[in-house]
């Protein structure tokens, strides 16, 4: 999803796949700082997926790691990060998304690794072996499903509370505020020391996806993680400032037309509120915007203490309007996305749809429940 806050506390469900599978049931008490029963992380399963991905990374030759389409800094940071491990390692590693094309988004321009970033039709028709990242539904693999899923060995790390678990072994935590908090313990049990280049990645990834460590999953243990990539010597006010204080010019042209647009809906989510706007594909062209530069648009019309829930869409080339939003803890925006064919966490998930906007507006809306 794109710089999702990850704040679900539901469990990954159903798995598909080969035998060695196993349902992870949120007990990931292999990662730094969590604590929780030994008992529980056995019947989980997790520490067994574990050692079997590693022991799968080690057999392998050639490695594709690869995230979902219109990356965010924790879907790259994460593949980013794993990619440069490996080949650290001596692996022959891919990186790519199913975009065509393939655009990573300017604020994500000084991530290092990107340089193994190959486009879709590169990755071979059946891969050797598959790590997927931050991916939450399979829709979200765009042009590499069928070869993600041809792959003998599809892994797939993730937090999404909606993912429902596909491939061949799961490392899903809901918890994790980032998956690149996965990545972390995967370098960690790869025997790679982190170094800058991987710091970069990751902090990026775990910055993206707690908003900058506001965001309520954020806990003792991701402030732990967040001082060891400190400590490397990274600049993270650099990073900061790349990722939420830089845009062009034609940026501020465009948020403002949206929030000139935007609409106040009191009586929508059982009376708690909607604000809602949306971003024509004129506007992207007229003041040359790309569609991942305006991302950040949903952390502004997230902010009136009028409506708990916020939506943005933005209008594709081919007129797909893509949705994002947030709610501010009453009400189950991942449901709510789920019925428009999305997901993502309880707080921020997204959808695309190919309605006009009124329409898809008006499914959004009544889609909305207050949690019980």
């Amino acid at each position: 999803m794109t710089a999702e806050p990850a704040e679900a506390a539901s469990q990954a469900g159903s798995t598909t796949g080969a035998s060695s599978t196993s349902t992870v049931e949120g007990a990931l008490a292999v990662l730094p700082g969590t604590v929780l029963p030994g008992p529980r992380a056995e019947e989980s399963g997790f520490e067994l997926v574990w050692q079997q991905v590693v022991a799968e990374i080690g057999r392998a030759r050639t490695i594709d790691v690869i995230c979902h389409i219109c990356p965010d800094g924790d879907a790259l940071g994460s593949a980013l990060a794993a990619a440069l491990a490996l080949r650290g390692l001596g692996h022959e590693v891919r990186v790519s998304f199913g975009d065509d094309p393939q655009v990573v988004p300017e604020s994500l321009a000084f991530l290092p690794g990107q340089e193994l970033i190959v486009p879709a039709s590169e990755v071979p028709d059946h891969p050797e072996l598959v790590l997927c990242f931050d991916v939450a539904a399979q829709s979200r693999l765009g042009l590499l499903h069928d070869k993600a899923f041809a792959a003998p060995v599809l892994v797939v790390f993730d937090h999404h509370a909606s993912n429902p678990g596909f491939g061949t072994h799961q490392l899903i935590d809901p918890t994790a505020p980032a998956t690149a908090v996965l990545v972390d313990e995967l370098l960690r049990r790869l025997g790679v020391e982190l170094d800058q280049d991987l710091a970069t990645c990751l902090y990026t990834g775990v910055a993206t996806d707690t908003g900058s460590f506001k965001y309520r999953a954020t806990t003792p243990a991701t402030h732990e993680l967040a001082g060891r990539l400190l400590a490397t010597g990274i600049r993270h006010d650099l990073i900061s400032r790349q990722l939420w204080d830089t845009s062009s010019f034609g940026y501020l042209k465009v948020l403002a037309g949206a929030l000139d647009r935007a609409v106040y809906e009191p009586d929508a989510a059982g009376g708690l509120g909607l604000v809602w706007t949306w971003v024509p594909y004129q506007d992207l062209v007229l003041f040359g915007v790309t569609v991942e530069e305006i991302e950040g648009l949903i952390d502004i019309l997230r902010r009136p203490a009028e409506a708990e829930v916020a939506l943005v869409l933005k209008q594709d080339p081919d007129g797909t309007l893509r949705g994002s939003s947030r709610s501010k803890g009453a009400v189950d925006v991942a449901a709510a996305c789920a019925e428009l064919g999305g997901g993502g966490h309880v707080y921020a998930a997204g959808f695309s749809a190919r309605e006009d906007v009124a329409t898809v507006v008006e499914r959004f809306r009544g889609a909305l429940r207050p949690v019980s």
